[in-house]
């Protein structure tokens, strides 16, 4: 990380089924003797949503995984330098309430979990405060808790292939190590299928997340670039598709190409009643290696896409 551009950080707001209703955790940091939401620092070459994940590990003892993005939060530091904060929502569920345990530490003295409206007069912080109050919006919207559908761009490939086809094109050096330095991001929100095109870039490319999740590859056809560009596969056939995985609600990674992207983001906002507006548009445009996450509400996916991010490679 240099020493003139902002400094990173990222959190989330993480929340509950308490007992009365939905709680929220604050932290109180004995250094700066505040009461906050939980964040830290993004270590170099770490994407912020894995440095999400860690903070929040290493000051609440819950390991999570993230649900929708809350935006940021931007202030100025008393050395003069910008820091930028990346918030998630992000459920501590009741196995991970059981498996972890707080431990006070340096900068964390304690926890505690609250309903929204007496942690909002906890905070010690307007920008925290404006943060929780982002996350009361979803949540009076039972939009709190989500899945995700994560469009990935294939990684770095080679021009050629043994037999000349494009569709059997290998990942490039570059490549495999871009779908190796995926594998934590991805598993920030806790995919638990992976969906690729058959071509063997894609392929290649999802390889390392779906040996980490313990997940089997499940080709689709319809998501080629051969088959789309052939007109072997249409809007439809990538509309029914999306369909069956928005029925399903389980957080996926999805593989595809460039040319075939655009239809399944465009696939998810028609299945879900969304818009489809500038940020579809935007959220289509991958580089190699980089995703784009699309979060839907568990209880209420007719309500459209609850939020979009896009992320690269850290490679």
């Amino acid at each position: 990380m240099d020493d003139v551009g902002p400094v990173l950080a990222a959190g989330a707001v993480c929340w509950r089924d308490g007992r009365t209703g939905l709680e929220v955790l604050l932290i109180h940091r004995s250094r700066h003797d505040d009461i906050s939401l939980p964040k830290g620092k993004v270590d170099a070459g770490e994407s912020t949503p894995v440095a999400a994940v860690r903070e929040i590990s290493e000051e609440t003892g819950f390991q999570v995984t993230l649900g929708p993005s809350l935006g940021t939060t931007e202030y100025l530091l008393p050395n003069g330098r910008d820091k930028v904060v990346y918030y998630w929502a992000a459920e501590v569920t009741s196995d991970q309430l059981r498996k972890g345990r707080f431990k006070a530490n340096d900068e964390v003295q304690s926890i505690e979990w609250l309903p929204v409206a007496r942690a909002r007069k906890r905070l010690s912080y307007e920008r925290d405060i404006e943060l929780l109050d982002r996350f009361d919006q979803l949540s009076s919207r039972g939009d709190h808790r989500t899945f995700a559908l994560i469009a990935l761009r294939h990684a770095k490939a080679n021009l050629d292939s043994p037999d000349g086809s494009d569709a059997a094109r290998a990942l490039a050096s570059r490549g495999r190590a871009q779908s190796a330095a995926l594998v934590p991001s991805l598993q920030a929100w806790g995919p638990i299928a992976v969906f690729s095109s058959p071509a063997v870039r894609c392929l290649e490319t999802v390889t390392p997340i779906a040996d980490a999740i313990g997940a089997e590859i499940k080709r689709v056809p319809v998501i080629g670039q051969d088959a789309w560009e052939d007109g072997e596969s249409s809007a439809e056939d990538i509309a029914a598709f999306v369909g069956k995985r928005l029925k399903k609600k389980r957080t996926s990674v999805i593989c595809s190409h460039s040319p075939v992207l655009p239809a399944i983001l465009d696939a998810v906002a028609r299945a879900s009643h969304g818009e489809r507006d500038g940020r579809l548009t935007r959220a289509a445009i991958l580089s190699t290696a980089e995703f784009t996450v699309v979060h839907l509400s568990t209880e209420h996916p007719e309500h459209g896409i609850v939020a979009i991010e896009s992320h690269s490679s850290t490679i």
